[in-house]
């Protein structure tokens, strides 16, 4: 089964791939506060035209290139450019 993300568009600097960032909380294993954890993942937009600030779900795919393993599925909500 593939990963379903939900992300924010962080950078659309390079051609055909966005950078996306994901937001997780999760508990410190000690101190139980929650944390928040962040990554990033280059997703390809061939199909899809996204800009800075979007919320977007990501899909786990085959390997499109050495970095990027993910696709955007839709686009959840438009955001503010920055």
């Amino acid at each position: 089964m593939a990963k379903i993300l939900i992300a924010v568009v962080v950078s659309k600097n390079m051609q055909n791939t966005a950078i996306v960032e994901v937001v997780r909380k999760t508990a410190h294993t000690l101190y139980k506060k929650r944390i928040k954890k962040s990554k990033r993942y280059k997703v390809d937009t061939r199909e899809t035209e996204v800009s800075v600030g979007d919320f977007v779900e990501i899909i786990e795919t085959h390997p499109i290139s050495k970095d990027k393993h993910f696709k955007i599925k839709k686009v959840i909500k438009k955001g503010s450019k920055e």
